[in-house]
């Protein structure tokens, strides 16, 4: 059969490559708990999560409203790897026990990161991210309703982001508001595998012509007023200072 006929397969995990998002929540002590996902998009300011309902991340999100995304540079693999096969749950579920997991109660020591304050919400920031989003829920959303006996096993969760932090040296010259891709190199993870940008771009995008102010009004409400909502604005203004 040639290669470049297409041929039909039922692949176990649709992981086609997604960002890797190191997600803290606050445990029901108080504590931090630490989950890489790669199930995760973008629209907006609006983020959707996949996870597996009986995993510990989404209960303490359920419970408290928010969360904080933490993305890793393609530097950092060693530290997703040490959490991969971790879980906050005690005790471990028979599905994780199955697949190896481990109970792990302090995931900062754990990895080797350390914790920075959130601003307007409990969980904290990854120091060691280049990129940081504080959030809260905003929707909760059963996968596979289609199926009787799965329903629920999977859920979306929908956030708002209130405030981005990244590091200074990702910022573009110039745009108070804009990420440098050029200098940005996040995480991949594609079918359980890690992948990383190569060194600058496969090709000039057309869409990148696109002043990204324009999809601004996608991120913010004209009748209610969330925090974070002025952060367009402070940039601007310590741009200017």
């Amino acid at each position: 059969m040639s290669s470049t006929e297409h041929t039909i397969i039922s692949p176990a995990i649709m992981y086609w490559g997604t960002p890797v998002v190191l997600v803290t929540s606050e445990n029901e002590d108080g504590t931090s708990n630490i989950a890489p996902i790669s199930s995760a998009w973008w629209l907006g300011h609006s983020c959707v999560l996949g996870f597996g309902a009986e995993s510990k991340t989404p209960q303490n999100i359920l419970r408290t409203k928010q969360c904080v995304l933490n993305l890793p540079s393609d530097a950092m693999g060693d530290h997703v790897n040490k959490l991969a096969d971790t879980t906050g749950s005690d005790p471990v579920s028979a599905s994780k026990t199955s697949r190896n997991y481990r109970f792990v109660k302090d995931k900062w020591a754990r990895a080797g990161l350390h914790p920075q304050p959130s601003s307007f919400v409990a969980p904290q920031r990854i120091a060691e991210c280049p990129v940081q989003m504080e959030c809260q829920v905003t929707a909760v959303h059963e996968l596979m309703g289609d199926l009787p006996d799965r329903r629920g096993l999977l859920i979306a969760i929908e956030v708002r982001v209130l405030r981005t932090h990244v590091l200074q040296s990702l910022r573009m010259e110039g745009y108070p508001n804009r990420v440098d891709p050029d200098k940005w190199r996040p995480l991949f993870m594609s079918f359980q595998q890690f992948y990383g940008f190569r060194d600058g771009k496969v090709a000039s995008s057309v869409l990148g012509r696109i002043n990204e102010e324009q999809y601004r009004a996608f991120t913010k409400s004209d009748v209610k007023k969330l925090p974070g909502d002025d952060d367009d604005q402070i940039a601007v203004a310590e741009d200017r200072a």
